[in-house]
């Protein structure tokens, strides 16, 4: 069978902006019915209807954890949605980048801390979550750094994956560099691991007690930019947005890089490059690599009943581009 990518890319006349006034809508969660939930940095996450109406749900403390306590304070204080997930009930498991914690919201804005420190030590700069088809929730840290920021100049290997189940929380895989949002394949045998700041992705391969059995590169050694979030499709290609590059890329079962969508800046990211490459980086180098469409493109996401509307997130957009893809995303845990 002929891979649909092959000869394809996105036809920019074709793309429609969905949603808007949206803040830094990094994550996005896509539901059968068309509705979206994209990760909203004013404190909780923003749901769109598919009819196109939209709600804020911010994060309000159960009534279990008083205003007083210092976990909430640090919930509702430096709240920054990063990574969202379905856990198994249907409720909101948050990534939160500003607290460094796992929480959980209910779909009415009712949250709880699920855990802010491993093995009494704080867990490091909280990034992404997702849930698996046996209820697990798995998650990726950064950084230990402190600041976080530390590690993309010094391209610090102390990133890593864990999980939480029935045993609690632990580290699965560790060593990454610069950790960012996970994906599995579609057996759940491949756990696959983007390291923005070593520009590619590696997969371990996870047993049925959730360990790490095995870990090795997957496609190039450098993907020619920084990926930041991605997502598989039903043949197998690996969509991958390459944030400051502010390019879509695919990554074929054979490894072949394939170009969907640019929308760079050449000119700046050649000076972020150089400073990259010096360890010099500074947000206004990064900022300056914004593109137009999505700026600070950072996730992908099929959505729609056949799974076949794709979805860009990003840092610093207000709305979402949108277009239709030749071949249907790959179902996630809760879609099934």
């Amino acid at each position: 069978m002929t891979n649909p990518l092959i000869g394809w890319q996105v036809d920019r006349s074709a793309i429609e902006m969905v949603g808007h006034d949206l803040q830094r809508p990094e994550c996005i969660l896509a539901e059968p019915d068309g509705s979206l939930w994209t990760a909203d940095a004013r404190g909780g996450v923003m749901h769109i209807a598919a009819d196109g109406e939209q709600t804020l749900i911010a994060q309000q403390p159960t009534a279990g954890l008083s205003e007083s306590s210092s976990a909430a304070d640090r919930m509702m204080g430096g709240t920054l949605p990063n990574g969202i997930a379905f856990d198994a009930n249907g409720d909101i498991v948050i990534a939160n980048f500003g607290t460094d914690a796992i929480e959980r919201m209910t779909r009415d804005g009712t949250s709880e801390l699920l855990f802010d420190s491993m093995d009494g030590k704080p867990l490091g700069k909280m990034n992404f979550c997702l849930l698996d088809s046996k209820g697990r929730i798995w998650f990726t840290v950064t950084t230990r750094q402190n600041p976080w920021t530390i590690s993309i100049n010094e391209k610090t290997a102390d990133g890593y994956v864990g999980v939480i189940d029935e045993q609690g929380i632990r580290v699965v895989a560790d060593g990454f560099v610069g950790t960012n949002e996970i994906r599995f394949d579609a057996n759940e045998e491949w756990l696959y691991v983007v390291e923005t700041n070593a520009k590619r992705i590696s997969r371990v391969r996870i047993n049925d007690a959730a360990e790490e059995v095995e870990r090795e590169i997957y496609g190039p050694a450098d993907l020619g930019g920084y990926p930041d979030g991605f997502a598989f499709d039903a043949f197998g290609n690996l969509w991958i947005t390459l944030i400051l590059t502010e390019r879509l890329i695919a990554l074929t079962p054979e490894g072949e890089v394939l170009t969907l969508l640019d929308d760079g800046n050449p000119e700046a990211l050649a000076i972020y490059d150089k400073h990259y490459a010096e360890g010099t980086t500074t947000p206004e180098l990064m900022g300056a690599c914004k593109g137009t469409l999505a700026p600070m493109m950072a996730s992908v996401t099929f959505g729609g009943p056949d799974l076949q509307t794709v979805y860009i997130g990003s840092l610093a957009g207000t709305s979402l581009p949108s277009f239709r893809s030749p071949v249907p995303g790959l179902p996630m845990a809760h879609w099934r």
